[in-house]
């Protein structure tokens, strides 16, 4: 078992936001490929996850698939359609492998955050950190190309799974060429030749397993004008 750096998202918010979210949800058993929700589908409810992970994505103006986040063992799906009428997901979330969620519908934790304004802000003010981690992703991709998501991406996947080594920093995670594409909105051949370019440099390194260490992540960073953000903001997780 991989485990994330990050925080979940029970963690990062009040016990009471905690409980109220456990006791208006309802298990529902989870299958591989099946999605909870899709883009521009009608929006009821949100989901806390219990165990599997599940994929968030979205579509970009070419109708490529762009993922966002891995969601894991108490994180939280779907926030974003909160407060609003008439709610759209505005993101798709596909379980990469069966578990169990707890979903919560959207009017009945609206009415109970509304009794309790302090509540009702803390979550406000969990979403906008999570919109900022998926708008500095989005800003990577279009101020710096394939090349910057790439890099943006390795970065990420570093402050969620990695370990350090005397050479770097191990992604100790297995992906595939194929998989590192949709989180970067281009195709495999691209990403092929980016990191060929990259282990040609020596900025990173691939071992047996397919595995990645990151050699130079100072390379990485400064290429795309990386500032230091917190690991809750700049992961993949």
């Amino acid at each position: 078992m991989i485990n994330s750096r990050r925080k979940s998202d029970i963690d990062l918010i009040s016990e009471d936001l905690r409980n109220l979210l456990l006791t208006i949800g309802t298990p529902k058993k989870t299958e591989k490929g099946a999605f909870l929700f899709q883009e521009g589908m009608d929006a009821s409810e949100l989901y806390l996850v219990k165990s599997g992970l599940v994929q968030i994505s979205k579509l970009t103006a070419e109708g490529k698939e762009l993922n966002l986040r891995i969601c894991k063992k108490d994180d939280i799906v779907g926030e974003l359609i909160l407060f609003s009428e008439d709610a759209k997901y505005m993101l798709s979330a596909m379980v990469l492998s069966e578990g169990e969620v707890l979903v919560l519908n959207k009017e009945v934790l609206e009415k109970e955050l509304m009794k309790n304004n302090q509540l009702t802000y803390e979550f406000i003010k969990w979403i906008s950190s999570h919109l900022r981690a998926v708008q500095s992703k989005i800003i990577d991709l279009v101020l710096h190309g394939k090349k910057g998501a790439l890099f943006s991406t390795l970065i990420r996947f570093s402050n969620s799974y990695g370990v350090q080594t005397k050479d770097g920093i191990l992604i100790d995670i297995h992906l595939t060429n194929q998989e590192l594409a949709k989180f970067c909105s281009a195709t495999r051949e691209s990403v092929n030749r980016m990191l060929s370019e990259l282990r040609k440099n020596k900025i990173i390194a691939t071992d047996e397993s397919g595995k990645i260490t990151i050699l130079d992540i100072d390379y990485l960073k400064c290429s795309i004008g990386c500032d230091t953000c917190q690991i809750d903001e700049c992961h993949i997780d």
